[in-house]
């Protein structure tokens, strides 16, 4: 592996030099709907800020996110946002968030001496603001088009896009997530009892763990991935019927209908480096004394064993839905749940709308997690012609040092969000400051 310092080491005094005082006392800002709010966040020293960040998720409440502090920090106006469905899955209509990002953007274009809008696409924010930013970049088409198993309002048209794109660990999509959560040895769901013990993840017999890593074979992930896609696509069957039934009038009610997804805790990346365990080609990571070196990277995740008694609760593992929110944000089609997805099925699909986005775009990946491949697939979907792709040694997904990894590995990771943060603003500020 080849280290590199000088250009991270200019970059990081580039940031530092602009660097300003942390934020002390956000505004809050309302929006509409009532539920749908913000908190504004600037430097309480230093410039006025001339590029500012947006950072928001299908339904966690991103008013306090670590990068709203973080980016403060360091010279950047931020607005933390909380969606129209905070913390119920149940109530999401995917495609309408476009409409709660749609008021940030145009919010953060009014504030006097902003030039830049940056969206931050962290975790479930990916694919709701690379949602975003594909429809403004190509229009109702793209989120229209017949194969989409929901289509967006014409409300979506003429969205302004934003000027560059950050992506933190960003998923592919919680229609894949929910796929790849599937329990796939489920042959019957009207009663998840019945199931087929050899898809058992939870088997000792299959390679299951409850101590430690699970080490799964070739064959059993095979045939594993291939009945997790079968089952999505026998629910979204399921869903388009009951969705008919209704339009024709034979439903219990005339809009909408509960929808359940039970035993999906069997994420096998959760407890199994068989399935991801990093990079496919040489990339760069960002180590914890700052220098960058470039090599196959792999992750550092420790496992999460506890998943094989959540899976089978009505609490952790089952899905509490509506016909609308699964089919706009929790379904996919697709032949195999990790190498052969139809992307574009859903709007709720981050590597489909990378394919439509060309602002410059920095794509970042936590060490300690399972998104580290997700982030290279990412990096490569996007047409962005400017675009930079870097792992961050040792951070968990909510881009804090994992503690855990560091007791396997028994190295720190201690410098992980300061330099994440760094790296963004000095990326940032390369590309979207005015030269003084």
């Amino acid at each position: 592996m080849k280290t590199i310092f000088a250009a991270f080491a200019s970059l990081a005094l580039i940031a530092a030099a602009q660097s300003a005082g942390a934020q002390s006392n956000p505004r809050y800002i309302p929006f509409t709907p009532s539920a749908t709010k913000g908190a504004l966040y600037v430097p309480d020293s230093g410039p006025a800020p001339e590029v500012a960040f947006l950072t928001i998720h299908r339904t966690s409440n991103f008013m306090n996110m670590i990068g709203t502090r973080e980016l403060a920090k360091r010279g950047f106006m931020v607005l933390g946002m909380n969606p129209r469905s905070d913390n119920n899955e149940a109530i999401v209509d995917f495609e309408l968030v476009a409409l709660d990002i749609k008021h940030g953007v145009e919010f953060l274009r009014k504030q006097p001496g902003i030039k830049k809008v940056i969206l931050i696409g962290f975790s479930g924010g990916g694919p709701a603001t690379t949602f975003y930013q594909a429809t403004a970049e190509k229009g109702l088409a793209f989120c229209q088009a017949p194969e989409k198993l929901t289509q967006c309002p014409d409300s979506l048209k003429d969205l302004p896009p934003a000027d560059g794109m950050l992506l933190l660990d960003a998923h592919p999509g919680n229609t894949v997530n929910t796929m790849r959560s599937l329990d796939p040895s489920v042959v019957d769901e009207d009663d998840p009892a019945k199931t087929d013990a050899s898809l058992d993840p939870f088997s000792k017999e299959n390679g299951f763990n409850p101590e430690g890593y699970s080490v799964y074979t070739d064959d059993f992930m095979g045939r594993y991935f291939r009945a997790q896609a079968a089952r999505m696509n026998r629910l979204i069957d399921k869903a388009l019927a009951m969705r008919a039934d209704i339009k024709a009038g034979k439903g219990k009610t005339t809009d909408d209908a509960p929808f359940i997804v039970y035993r999906d805790r069997a994420r096998l990346m959760d407890f199994s480096l068989s399935v991801h365990p990093g990079t496919i080609r040489p990339e760069k990571l960002l180590q914890n004394d700052g220098t960058i070196v470039t090599g196959v990277v792999r992750s550092v995740r420790a496992p999460v064993t506890q998943s094989a008694k959540f899976n089978r609760t009505l609490k952790n593992g089952a899905a509490f839905l509506t016909l609308t929110s699964f089919l706009s944000a929790n379904a996919i089609r697709a032949r195999d749940s990790i190498d052969d997805i139809d992307w574009c099925t859903a709007n709720n699909s981050t590597p489909c709308a990378l394919r439509q986005i060309t602002v410059p775009i920095l794509l970042t990946a936590m060490g300690g997690h399972y998104f580290i491949r997700d982030t290279e697939i990412h990096f490569d979907a996007a047409a962005s012609r400017d675009k930079d792709f870097i792992v961050i040694e040792g951070a968990v997904h909510g881009q804090t040092p994992c503690e855990a990894c560091s007791k396997i590995t028994g190295k720190s990771y201690s410098n992980a969000t300061k330099n994440l943060y760094d790296y963004v603003a000095a990326w940032t500020n390369q590309r979207f400051k005015s030269a003084p």
